[in-house]
């Protein structure tokens, strides 16, 4: 019986249906921007200082400009506001009655803080500076928090209860959290409505992820991966652009929530995936989606392929464990270091976003040349990992990623346009970082252990994210450059460790855990060589031998001279090898030759 993939050949990999459900899924992971790195622009923190009652009226008093009453009135004015003085702290006087020369004790902000912004943000209006600037990195914590318990709940229920129940139910959930967090009250219940956003809001982005890969054929699921990561860009650009026009929070979270809801007519644009129908042997209901399919891409399904068999349906299945990802030497490297590289890819993507965030001239404009980056990030990895490999263009990116930030970080102020080609290269970087590990990550684990080695691996970029904010904005309280410099040293390790797995261009996925140890040898099995030996009278074809009878001496040098222009060491898959081969296997049978030994084996 045919399996989907057969079928699919068939019916169209990629056409008129598959696009279709393509282009809406695609939507939902260009809505997930927001959720991500929302914090940019929803946790935006202008230039401040603590407001002093008096200063105004003595400011209008004095006839002082704006320069000269930050000057007087702030201390530790450095002109832009950078000390942490000149931002948490304030002279404890009464203007009104103290003299300027008078020796004035300092006091922290006991009465809120004055903004350099025309709109909102949760800082300006729940007060998250100084002391309690933390709170900020909390926010953007438990955002990932949730991302990293959701998504194996929701990896969980989408095995169980099927892909498209799940997103609907994470559609849902999503859109009304998004508007409660629009409307919280307090800090306190922005940061639970967040949370709950987290727990559904990327698991139900794997999950479109994976309905994505189910409904279209081999061939093109490496593309339609990169292209709805594209996606995800996308909205980048998106959300850029309406963070600038909405520069009230609030506005912003509604604007961004509101579209969400639309999502819930995916109940009757989507179909469930034929692939998780066949895994729960309902093969008819399979049957009524491929139908729909061929009839979406105005192809006659084949009367032979009326019966569906699913890809496991041979063999014992095998239970993974969490102890196989460590099991055995090989398996134990590779997720050692996917691992590694998926919390380096989280922290250097989330944290280069959140340090501009935080060092922008102009954060609009910066965002948005750091997004146009992703675009020739995605063409230049479809271009090379077919024709270069996963390895080199993999350890190339994390190189790049670590130079860009350490320029960044040691290139003056002045030199704007260096700085800011640097970090869009560093951007661009560790996009390419991101896309490898997730193509990189299935291809090394054998198939019964695949979705929980991606699961294990991809569950440390959560744990990244969730202590990125304290990296980026406690270490630029010591020194603004300091994230850069710790990127780039987590770039370089990770640039080293890549090159320690094995190359996977070309290779088959690995069924079996000795398929995946043995990953990184070199394949001998695929290689034929033809040799003649003096030493004994056999032939070794793989496993079998054949003993004769000693040669004479006209008969050695006959064949001698036959297996000599016949040898050979090429494919098993050759066809002028195996001509050779048969040529030479029926000369050393012929009944009317004495000859000498022979070994012909296969490695």
């Amino acid at each position: 019986m045919p399996t989907l993939d057969d079928i699919l050949e068939e019916i169209g990999e990629f056409s008129r249906f598959q696009k279709q459900t393509f282009f809406v899924l695609c939507l939902l992971s260009a809505a997930f921007t927001p959720i991500y790195v929302g914090v940019v622009f929803f946790g935006f923190t202008p230039e401040h200082r603590c407001f002093s009652p008096g200063v105004a009226e003595l400011s209008q008093r004095c006839g002082w400009s704006l320069e000269e009453q930050l000057n007087h009135t702030v201390p530790e004015w450095g002109g832009h506001g950078t000390a942490f003085g000149s931002r948490c702290r304030r002279y404890d006087v009464d203007w009104n009655e103290t003299g300027l020369s008078s020796p004035v004790p300092l006091s922290p902000c006991r009465d809120g803080w004055l903004y350099d912004y025309p709109g909102t943000s949760l800082v300006t209006e729940f007060n998250l500076v100084c002391e309690d600037s933390w709170k900020l990195d909390l926010f953007q914590s438990c955002v990932n928090a949730g991302f990293f318990i959701g998504s194996m709940v929701i990896g969980y229920m989408a095995d169980r209860f099927g892909r498209k129940l799940c997103l609907l139910i994470t559609v849902l959930i999503n859109s009304v959290s998004g508007l409660l967090v629009a409307f919280a009250p307090s800090y306190t219940w922005a940061v639970v409505f967040r949370l709950v956003q987290g727990l559904v809001s990327k698991g139900g982005w794997l999950t479109g992820y994976v309905l994505t890969a189910e409904f279209v054929g081999l061939s093109f699921r490496k593309t339609v991966g990169v292209i709805y990561q594209l996606a995800f860009t996308v909205g980048l650009l998106i959300f850029t652009a309406m963070a600038y026009v909405l520069q009230h929070w609030r506005w912003l979270q509604l604007a961004v929530t509101l579209p969400n809801f639309l999502f819930l007519l995916y109940y009757w644009c989507l179909s469930e995936s034929p692939r998780w129908l066949i895994t729960q042997k309902q093969n008819d209901k399979a049957m009524e989606v491929i139908k729909r399919i061929a009839k979406g891409n105005k192809k006659q399904l084949p009367l032979s392929f009326q019966y569906l068999k699913s890809e496991d349906d041979d063999g014992e299945k095998l239970k993974p464990s969490f102890l196989d990802l460590v099991r055995t030497p090989q398996i134990r490297k590779h997720t050692c270091i996917l691992m590694y590289s998926w919390f380096m890819s989280s922290v250097l993507y989330q944290g280069l976003i959140m340090h501009m965030g935080i060092a922008s001239g102009n954060i609009y404009l910066d965002f948005l040349y750091s997004a146009l980056v992703e675009f020739p990030a995605a063409f230049i990895l479809l271009l090379t990992v077919d024709r270069i490999g996963r390895r080199y263009p993999w350890a190339v990116a994390n190189v790049l990623t670590g130079g860009a930030c350490l320029v960044t970080a040691l290139v003056p102020d002045t030199l704007y346009w260096l700085k800011m080609t640097a970090a869009c290269l560093g951007r661009m970087g560790i996009t390419m970082c991101y896309e490898m590990v997730c193509l990189v990550n299935p291809e090394l684990y054998p198939t019964f252990l695949r979705n929980l080695g991606v699961l294990a691996c991809s569950s440390m970029c959560d744990l990244g994210g969730i202590i990125t904010p304290f990296i980026v904005y406690r270490f630029a309280e010591l020194w603004h450059e300091l994230p850069l410099v710790v990127f780039a040293v987590i770039a370089f390790i990770g640039g080293g460790l890549v090159l320690l797995l094995p190359e996977t261009k070309g290779k088959t996925l690995p069924e079996t855990l000795e398929d995946a140890e043995n990953m990184q040898k070199r394949r001998k099995e695929n290689t034929i060589y033809l040799q003649v030996l003096t030493s004994k009278t056999c032939l070794c074809l793989g496993r079998g031998a054949a003993e004769q009878p000693s040669p004479s001496a006209e008969g050695r040098a006959a064949l001698t001279q036959a297996s000599s222009s016949l040898a050979c060491s090429c494919t098993a898959s050759s066809q002028s090898c195996s001509q050779a081969a048969r040529q030479l296997l029926d000369f050393y049978f012929s009944p009317s030759w004495a000859i000498p030994s022979l070994n012909f084996s296969a490695f």
